[in-house]
């Protein structure tokens, strides 16, 4: 007698169905994202050259609509400089290298 695995139908898993956010909005929302990034690697590529060579591999914070940045060798001290002054703001995370890339795939 030969055994059959028994067939699993896919469920959505959503555990709050009505709460599901629009099509619409998770488009807006990544367009915002893209849009802070785009100037969060403007303000990168101008500052990294100037910083590169005393702080190479640092992490640098950047608040993109004041084009404000913090540094340090520690992501979390950096990221506490960062809220300091900006506790709610989204902030981009780069690291002081060729790349700016914080780490591997």
């Amino acid at each position: 007698m030969t055994k059959t695995k028994p067939v699993r139908h896919r469920h959505q898993g959503r555990i709050f169905p009505e709460f599901q956010i629009p099509p619409e909005e998770l488009a807006r929302r990544e367009a915002e994202k893209n849009a802070r990034g785009e100037k969060a690697r403007i303000i990168f590529e101008r500052v990294c050259p100037q910083l590169i060579d005393e702080h190479y591999n640092w992490f640098i914070l950047i608040e993109p609509n004041s084009g404000d940045y913090f540094i340090d060798r520690d992501e979390d001290v950096a990221d506490k400089k960062a809220r300091e002054k900006y506790p709610t703001a989204w902030l981009v995370t780069f690291r002081l290298n060729e790349t700016g890339t914080c780490g591997r795939i």
